[in-house]
């Protein structure tokens, strides 16, 4: 049998295992026709369900079990362990299921079982229409929990985007690099969004919302009703109003035609210049090294990613790109670029035959500000995410919310995501609290290190274990009190310090 065709760790379960062997907390991790399964002793006796996480495909007995959840590993997406179902993003579908039997004191695992669906909420209030301003990821995870929640009325998605959902944190990374597909872009075919009766207009631009009148009016002149409104409108990248920065091989990274034409223009390029060292200007720079090109790295910081990282675990980072042939300019402004170089402010030309602009970005605000809502540094919403005005809510990038007594802004994939699915349950009347942990991963030449907490404000950091051998936790404190932590080959331990960050 070839490695490839090796079965998934641990026992054949169809062949049976001592009931002592599934633990009273945790999961015992086997394989059933070749697929990884989980056995689970809960409450009510043993349940299976699958053993790969439905996002990416992470070994889920590698992560964390807290009460009937279990928690991936890799991108901190949860499942139920009774029903398999998919609780929280990034995973949208669930896991399988499998019939047990206990025969004695041996516990067997026979054939796959039909998934379960969740639980309808009684829809004798909900809405009659939904509309959804924004197709990035908050907008599409807030249209599929709708529809998980049971709601039947009206559901419309307006997206600027010309292009469906699609995996945006891909973007910078394996579709740069090539090494992804573009099948593997969209989040769903387009026939799906016609099953689940989501309305998905694309290159829609949103001219107005009219409160009073519960309205959303297009740049067409359209005026679609609503009874609720999800604002998740997200960020733009911020220009840079310097000399020749207006030219045609400047480029912005934050859509799928942004990537393209990024691809594009590599094509007979043989250096790059990136305007910004955060976490996509980054990510960015490894994917155009694996393109082949020269790759420069502008950034004011002495220490790439400092402020969200601090020094020694920035200073890792962009010791690996260095690794690689990066070079960086730090603790210098751009000055002008004449289409072929970029000139800085202490006369360096740095040769770019394209320039990446990853400045940061600004809250999308500007339809909440004519509407009449609250709005400072995002559209301010309240622990449900309902912003000022009724019905009308904010999730993803352009939300602004309390966190641990402060207001922050999230601009993270996985966060947005399951702000969108918090405020789907609100905008039927769950009224729940949103107080998920902010998680992100960063992926550089083969290294994924995964974050978790909020770490801005930090004025301490703990390293244990080694940076040099990726092995490490970095955690983030602020006046004693742990807020963060970041790690890489320490996948559970992130996990255990998200559920600790939660539970406090």
């Amino acid at each position: 049998m070839s490695q490839s065709d090796a079965p998934p760790p641990g026992p054949d379960l169809r062949q049976g295992v001592p009931l002592s062997m599934v633990p009273a907390s945790g999961v015992l991790a086997g394989h059933v026709n070749g697929a990884p399964v989980l056995l689970a002793r809960l409450d009510d006796g043993i349940h299976a369900i699958g053993g790969a996480c439905t996002h990416y495909g992470a070994p889920l007995a590698e992560g964390l079990v807290v009460g009937e959840e279990i928690r991936c590993p890799w991108h901190h997406a949860c499942f139920s362990l009774r029903t398999g179902l998919a609780l929280h993003a990034p995973a949208f579908a669930g896991l399988p299921m499998w019939r047990v039997e206990v025969t004695g004191d041996t516990v067997f695992v026979r054939d796959e079982q039909s998934p379960e669906s969740a639980p309808p909420a009684a829809n004798s209030g909900h809405p009659a229409s939904i509309v959804i301003i924004g197709g990035g990821a908050a907008g599409y995870a807030a249209a599929l929990r709708l529809r998980e929640l049971g709601f039947e009325g009206t559901l419309t998605m307006l997206s600027a985007d010309e292009a469906g959902p699609y995996d945006r944190p891909n973007l910078s990374k394996d579709y740069l690099a090539g090494t992804a597909p573009a099948e593997w872009i969209p989040l769903q075919a387009p026939d799906f969004y016609e099953s689940q009766r989501i309305d998905l207009r694309l290159d829609c631009e949103v001219a107005s919302i009219d409160t009073g009148a519960r309205q959303v009016v297009t740049s067409s002149g359209e005026r679609i009703a609503y009874d609720a409104l999800l604002l998740a409108t997200g960020a733009e990248p911020r220009r840079l109003p310097l000399p020749g920065f207006d030219r045609p091989n400047v480029f912005v990274l934050r859509s799928l035609a942004d990537s393209t034409a990024i691809v594009t223009a590599c094509e007979g390029a043989r250096s790059v210049a990136l305007v910004g060292g955060g976490f996509i200007g980054m990510e960015a720079a490894a994917a155009l090294r694996a393109r082949g090109l020269d790759v420069h790295v502008v950034d004011l910081d002495e220490v790439p990613m400092s402020r969200a990282l601090g020094r020694e675990v920035g200073g890792f980072i962009a010791g690996l790109h260095r690794e690689q042939g990066v070079t960086f300019h730090l603790g210098v402004a751009p000055k002008g670029y004449d289409g072929k170089q970029l000139e800085l402010a202490d006369g360096t030309r740095v040769p770019a035959d394209l320039l990446i602009v990853g400045a940061g970005v600004t809250p999308r605000v500007e339809l909440a500000t004519a509407a009449g809502l609250d709005v400072d540094n995002g559209i301010l919403v309240d622990d449900t995410l309902q912003t000022s005005a009724p019905s009308v809510f904010a999730a993803g990038d352009v939300a602004r919310y309390r966190y641990r007594g402060e207001l922050i802004r999230v601009e993270h994939w996985v966060h947005a995501e399951r702000q969108g699915q918090a405020a789907a349950a609100n905008m039927l009347g769950a009224a729940r609290a949103f107080a998920d942990v902010p998680y992100f991963w960063t992926h550089h030449y083969g290294l994924d290190v995964r974050s978790t907490g909020h770490t801005t404000g930090f004025d301490e950091v703990r390293i244990d274990g080694d940076l040099q051998a990726r092995d490490f936790t970095a955690r983030y404190f602020r006046a004693g009190q742990l807020i963060a932590a970041v790690s890489a080959g320490r996948d559970l331990e992130n996990l255990v310090i998200e559920a600790e960050l939660k539970a406090g």
